[in-house]
């Protein structure tokens, strides 16, 4: 168990390309919150759920975005502000083939930065990635107009351990298949099994 880290789910976007919400939609017999859920409960001491409201299909404690603010960033600043432990462990409520062994990997990278973001492919994976509590100022700043607003242009501020795919095993890949469409989510009705974690 990581026990100076919370791990909070991000479960708070629109999903306008996918056109209902995501974190309800069922891949085998959990839906895709469910499933994160079940994968990182055992690794944290405290689980939390960020969300623009209330989810009555969901036990965990749950943070709320700002109402002037959207997209991820929000989702972080909420989970940052509440939490007790010096880092965070961030994760997309639409990445349901996470694995315990790729969270431990770049959990174990963690001294001395800011953040640790795995990178698949080239793409930075900001919503499977370690932050510490202390960037609270920075993200805030980001958000509210200091920078371009983005994910990127946080991590462009912060001391971050880029892990490359290369550092992780290719078993952990499928974890950086996220599902935004609803061709994605057909193929992870087929691919479930094979990627089963």
């Amino acid at each position: 168990m990581i026990l100076d880290c919370t791990a909070l789910i991000l479960a708070g976007g629109e999903s306008r390309r996918m056109g209902q919400d995501k974190a309800r939609l069922r891949l085998g017999e959990q839906t895709l919150l469910q499933r994160v859920t079940a994968i990182v409960q055992p690794l944290f001491f405290k689980v939390i759920v960020s969300t623009r409201e209330r989810r009555a299909d969901c036990d965990l404690p749950q943070v709320f975005d700002a109402p002037m603010y959207a997209g991820p960033l929000a989702g972080l600043a909420a989970g940052l502000e509440c939490i007790k432990t010096p880092w965070m462990f961030a994760v997309a409520c639409d990445m349901p083939f996470i694995t315990p062994r790729l969270i431990e990997n770049i959990a174990s990278r963690r001294d001395n930065f800011d953040a640790v973001v795995p990178v698949f492919q080239g793409c930075p994976q900001p919503l499977a990635g370690f932050y510490a509590t202390r960037i609270e100022y920075e993200l805030r700043d980001v958000l509210q107009g200091g920078g371009k607003g983005s994910l990127r242009e946080l991590l462009a501020r912060l001391h971050v351990c880029y892990v490359d795919e290369a550092e992780i095993p290719e078993a952990d890949h499928a974890a950086f298949f996220d599902l935004d469409t609803p061709e994605e989510m057909k193929l992870a009705m087929k691919k479930v099994n094979q990627w089963n974690t």
